[in-house]
């Protein structure tokens, strides 16, 4: 290994992405099944971002943040997937220093927006049908743009922290990253530090910024729930649930993919692999799909566009 004096990395040591260990003929199909996703990525997410930009109907606080939503999908992809499949192609599969940094940082930044943005719309869904009278007066413009703004400053803070402390370490003489991205338990790997206090920090840090999300989304909708009971109509149950049914969907697919991703143990690096892959590509693949197939306003937006779009035809 070497000691710590000189294995310590400079800023102009590149890294080594090692990737997903399959046969040089899969790395072709790999390319391919990436380039297909990430294809998706971008029309579903930039055609939400459009859709609701355009359509007067669908400036609600709901869809705002859903617009929010698919920006941020559409960012952490970006972070991920273009260097992946370069790196399909390429022989040496380095990412400079300055890239995993950028990397790390870019993508702590919006997956922990990510999920204050889903906390800010369960909380939106809790007032519009728990306290639906006053819906224009508590969820006014003003709070959105606070409630964003605020994922993004929780975001950032967290990525400053995390990044900062997972470059201060000093790395080993092997600079392969053993994954398709710069990811940070896989850094960790590489070090020769005690990470004692950086795995008490991490800790720390991940209870801090996921606990209070995850506790905001299961009181939301326990109150959403107990509302929803107590609707006697079961057309009127049908609405409300109807209402919430995206987003239980894109919640439920985010966490289990990263709890999923965590709770894999360390020795078995290809399946961490195939989790990580789960809520870097897929999810911000199904989301777009989720709202536009259970949202009845989406729904008929797409359909009055391509309708448009036969008539101009």
């Amino acid at each position: 290994m070497g000691d710590k004096g000189t294995s310590n990395h400079s800023e102009g040591t590149d890294f080594i992405l090692v990737g997903f260990r399959v046969h040089p003929e899969l790395q072709i199909f790999l390319f391919l099944l990436f380039l297909l996703v990430y294809a998706m990525i971008l029309l579903g997410n930039i055609g939400m971002i459009g859709i609701i930009a355009t359509d007067p109907r669908l400036n609600t606080p709901m869809y705002f943040f859903l617009g929010k939503l698919s920006f941020i999908d559409l960012s952490y992809s970006s972070v991920i997937a273009p260097k992946a499949m370069i790196n399909f192609w390429s022989e040496s599969k380095s990412i400079s220093f300055a890239g995993c940094v950028t990397q790390v940082f870019l993508f702590a930044l919006f997956i922990v927006a990510e999920g204050f943005v889903l906390a800010a719309m369960a909380y939106d869904r809790f007032i519009a049908i728990c306290n639906p009278l006053l819906y224009s007066v508590q969820m006014s413009a003003r709070l959105c743009i606070q409630l964003v703004a605020g994922s993004y400053f929780c975001g950032c803070i967290s990525s400053v922290l995390q990044t900062s402390m997972t470059f201060t370490l000093s790395f080993c003489a092997s600079r392969a990253i053993d994954h398709f991205y710069c990811d940070t338990r896989s850094l960790q790997r590489l070090s020769c530090s005690d990470l004692f206090v950086y795995n008490v920090v991490s800790f720390s840090l991940s209870s801090i910024i996921i606990l209070p999300t995850i506790i905001v989304i299961i009181v939301s909708y326990m109150y959403i729930l107990s509302t929803v009971l107590k609707i006697h109509s079961t057309e009127g149950r049908k609405k409300a649930f109807s209402t919430c049914s995206s987003h239980l969907g894109v919640v439920s697919v985010l966490y289990g993919a990263v709890f999923f991703m965590y709770l894999t143990p360390d020795r078995f690096p290809e399946l961490s692999k195939v989790a990580s892959l789960c809520y870097t590509l897929v999810t911000p693949m199904l989301n777009p799909l989720i709202y536009s197939l259970r949202n009845k306003d989406v729904k008929e937006v797409l359909k009055k566009l391509l309708e448009k779009k036969n008539t101009i035809l």
